[in-house]
This record gives C-alpha cells, structure tokens and sequence, in this order.
C-alpha cells in the first residue's frame, strides 16, 4: 500500500471554517480537539458531522510520540504555548507518518507550525500565510532582562517575579505546504 496523504486538524482549522467532508483526503484529529470546541458553535458541529458522516477519525497517539512532540516543543520553547490537544495532534502526525503517510497538520498556530517543523511535518494554515522560518525562542524576563534557556519550566522570573516574555533567538527556513 503506497504513502496516503492525510490532514491531522487541530482546533484552529475548525473555527477558521475547515470542513472536512469538503475534501478527497483522509482527515483525523484527536478527542481533546472536540473539547476545546465550543458546545453550541458551528465548528464543533462541522466536526461531530463530520465523524457522524465517517469523513473525520479520530484517533489517539501513542504514548511514546507525545512524550517526543513535548520534548522538540520543550527545545523550540513553544512547549508553554501548546495545549494537550495541539500537542496530541502533532504527535498523532508523527506516528501517521511513521506509519508511511504524508500527514499534513492544518493549523493557523505558530507554536504548532514551528514544532511540526523542526519534526519535520508538512503543515498548512488557512487563516494566516503560515510561518517561513522555524524558530529558536529565548525566553527572558522584560524587567530585569535575565535570559532563562528556551526550556525553562516556570513562568516566572527567579529574581524579581515578572511574568516571563520569549523572542525568537535564531530562525531556520521550514516545510511549509502551499
């Protein structure tokens, strides 16, 4: 069986309007997706349609490809801008494509285009041009200008407590879809 092309859609694409039966390809998404939709908006019942109709699957990643999704996320410093839905998304994209497809995650989230990038998973966005570069952020505290590494766990400064800010600190060209 050769390489299928599949879209792996976060929340993002739903409210942007992404409607899957509207497309060849084969869809999935995760469940925590559904969740962060809201009950009575148009969105979530694009996507319950959309599974009833069997157009979307859903389906849970395997442990071991969350635990690496959270790891490059915690590298790139966008582990604190990503929910466990974003996260359960990029890591179902990586098993799908260990698995011998083409998956491409539809997401208007830098965060989640930045680390799809550096695993190196194609990626679309559909209210946005999306991102050109992959991004290296510092995190640094704007008060007093303490620099922490990209991974740094709190939110926090140590030294005088202001809520911590990140800018990008090295960039490198990404696998964008167009």
């Amino acid at each position: 069986m050769g390489s299928r092309k599949i879209f792996a859609l976060d929340t993002s694409a739903f409210i942007a309007g992404f409607n899957p039966s509207e497309i060849d390809y084969d869809v999935y998404s995760v469940p925590n997706v559904e969740k962060e939709l809201i009950k009575a908006g148009l969105p979530k019942v694009r996507f319950q349609t959309a599974v009833e109709s069997g157009k979307l699957k859903i389906q849970t990643p395997h442990a071991r490809y969350v635990e690496a999704v959270k790891e490059s996320a915690t590298e790139t410093g966008d582990i604190f801008c990503l929910s466990e839905a974003d996260i359960l998304v990029l890591a179902l994209a990586a098993q799908l494509k260990d698995e011998g497809n083409t998956p491409i995650v539809v997401t208007d989230d830098y965060s989640m285009q930045n680390v799809a990038s550096k695993n190196n998973i194609s990626f679309t966005s559909l209210a946005t041009f999306g991102i050109r570069y992959r991004l290296q952020w510092q995190v640094y505290c704007p008060a007093c200008h303490k620099k922490y590494p990209s991974n740094y766990k709190h939110k926090d400064c140590e030294i005088c407590g202001t809520k911590l800010k990140r800018k990008p600190k090295t960039k490198n060209p990404t696998n964008q879809q167009t």
